[in-house]
């Protein structure tokens, strides 16, 4: 057992530098989002999908071209529309006439078939379209005409969501918003970074993001994530984070008076991943309570609703889920 945990560390130490060079190529393409990114690269290391939620012009598309790139995955880019359909993205079968007059279907993949899919603006293609990725998101394969399809592995989906525009959009369900481990608002850069981005990015070169690792060492810096060991304290404090934040078993009166339904036991197992691919990418062996705090929000805010508060006295989901996890932290 002590030779299995010298491995681990081993391992972890390894992959801290491995990490930093990953990181350091996709800072040579968006610039000032640390937050956003070492979110995202937490989701990916947990195993799971992000949805990003910004503003146009965020550099939500860049950072998704550039994750590809430096992961060394290869990557699709989808474009929902609300004519878009799941044939659009799973593919579809066409009959073939041979040379000899027979006929038989044959299986064109769609762009789904990918290591990395970016469903750009996801909420505005129909909830039947939507609904397509619910299989391929949870079970990593895909069903045409009964028969299976496996996607190819590591497969993760980054969706972008614009929070300003709600014209001609559709809402997704929450089942749909359950599968993405991480919920990621994409904020405005400061002032340096905005002019960074000026100078940087408005001139006739641009900086070219390189392949840190590649797809099999990516899958074994997952596997090594969930080798991570959790402290009493830190599982502790996952738990109670989730189970006081739902209304039918907090002790918090404003999680009783305002919530509507709370975060499943899926939010849990998201909250525990994400916090060692966090604690990895920070060179840490071991989460800590610190990051049960900074991963709260983007593990649970989208796992629970608010109800309508005519008084205007209901704190905000931020503020709330901060509370929670501080308190129970």
């Amino acid at each position: 057992m002590a030779d299995d945990n010298d491995v681990v560390v081993q391992e972890a130490e390894a992959a801290g530098e491995t990490l930093e060079k990953v990181k350091a190529e996709i800072a040579k393409a968006v610039f000032g989002q640390d937050r956003v990114i070492e979110l995202a690269l937490s989701a990916i290391l947990a195993g799971g999908h992000a949805l990003l939620i910004g503003a146009p012009g965020l550099a939500k598309t860049r950072l998704v071209e550039a994750m590809g790139t430096a992961l060394g995955i290869n990557s699709q880019r989808i474009q929902f529309t609300p004519d878009l359909m799941p044939s659009d993205i799973l593919g579809s079968e066409v009959l073939d006439e041979g040379a000899g007059g027979e006929r038989s279907f044959r299986f064109i993949k769609g762009p789904i078939f990918t290591q990395l899919l970016m469903a750009d603006e996801i909420n505005r293609a129909s909830p039947r379209t939507q609904s397509a990725l619910l299989q391929a998101m949870q079970e990593r394969h895909v069903t045409i005409a009964g028969v299976r399809h496996d996607l190819p592995a590591p497969f993760h989906v980054l969706a972008t969501q614009n929070p300003i525009e709600q014209e001609g959009t559709y809402p997704l369900p929450e089942a749909q918003l359950d599968r993405f481990l991480l919920k990621i608002d994409v904020t405005y850069p400061d002032i340096d970074t905005e002019r960074q981005i000026l100078v940087e990015t408005t001139g006739l070169s641009d900086a070219s993001v390189q392949p840190a690792i590649d797809g099999e060492q990516l899958m074994a810096l997952q596997r090594l994530v969930r080798q991570m060991p959790v402290g009493e304290k830190v599982l502790t404090a996952i738990l109670a984070t989730v189970r006081e934040a739902r209304p039918e078993q907090s002790s918090d009166d404003r999680v009783r008076r305002f919530v509507d339904w709370g975060p499943s036991p899926r939010a849990g197992q998201a909250l525990m991943l994400a916090c060692r691919a966090r604690a990895l990418l920070r060179g840490r062996l071991a989460p800590s309570l610190e990051d049960v705090e900074a991963l709260a929000e983007p593990c649970l805010g989208h796992r629970m609703a608010m109800r309508y508060d005519p008084t205007g006295q209901a704190p905000s989901m931020r503020e709330l889920i901060g509370d929670l996890a501080r308190s129970t932290g």
